[in-house]
């Protein structure tokens, strides 16, 4: 797997990123974390995505976690603290329920973890809507139903942040996670028992200040409140760590701190 690592800081963090997201998606955001001089950051292609071969094994949430542990193994990182985002979130929540020792702090942002609200079924039949689009139409027209399901505002955003341009990998990324990653986010389960009742790792179910009433973010309090707290706001929405990230990276520092 294709791994970057930016910083010499002396706090370990891992970015698992959201969507189709690769090691380069979060760019902005790590800049502002590594410039604390607080951090060494580690980001990674999942498998599948641009760097990344797919591999022979059916794709699920928990084979993306057993990928991150082995990577962290491979590069024989201590406990870190970690930023999952959206599908990167349901990876962190995984990794933290059944390998602890390897989690500090968890941030869990605005994770789809359908299995925590009350009726699950309208959550779920959004979900299924972007996989049916993308089915019967294509990529247009399932990434009109994914940011409407996300609520992306792209005005949201500091006056200096940069939308990253498409590189050529996009499409392909983009069809990886619509057949295999979205269908594994839907169906996963989280076992959440370790979570519940063992000791640390600290999860932090955390949802955007832009976005903390729609739908999406539901889930995030709905965890939250399972783990006896209130979920943590950051700035912006879903996709604040691109267009907010020197309020992201403030943010994500004050509450590690």
């Amino acid at each position: 797997m294709h791994t970057s690592i930016h910083g010499t800081g002396p706090h370990h963090l891992v970015i698992v990123q959201p969507g189709d997201g690769d090691a380069d998606a979060s760019a902005a955001l790590v800049q502002e974390l590594v410039a604390t001089g607080e951090f060494t950051v580690l980001t990674y292609d999942r498998r599948g995505l641009s760097r990344s071969p797919a591999g022979d094994d059916p794709v699920t949430i928990e084979s993306h976690t057993d990928d991150l542990a082995l990577l962290l193994a491979k590069h024989a990182w201590p406990p870190a603290d970690f930023l999952g985002m959206s599908i990167g979130a349901l990876i962190g929540l995984d990794l933290a329920a059944r390998y602890p020792a390897l989690v500090r702090t968890l941030i869990a942002h605005e994770p789809p973890l359908t299995q925590v609200l009350p009726d699950p079924a309208p959550f779920v039949a959004r979900q299924r809507a972007v996989e049916e689009a993308f089915a019967a139409e294509g990529l247009p027209a399932a990434m009109r139903q994914f940011l409407a399901l996300t609520a992306l505002d792209l005005g949201d955003r500091e006056p200096d942040a940069q939308i990253p341009r498409p590189g050529p990998e996009r499409a392909a990324n983009l069809t990886f996670f619509l057949t295999h990653d979205a269908p594994a986010a839907r169906r996963f389960r989280l076992y959440l028992e370790p979570l519940l009742s063992g000791p640390p790792p600290r999860v932090l179910p955390a949802v955007g200040t832009s976005t903390s009433t729609r739908p999406h973010a539901e889930p995030a309090h709905a965890l939250a409140r399972l783990l006896g707290t209130a979920a943590v706001e950051f700035p912006g929405g879903h996709s604040a760590h691109v267009l907010r990230p020197k309020a992201f990276a403030a943010r994500l520092l004050e509450v590690l701190r």
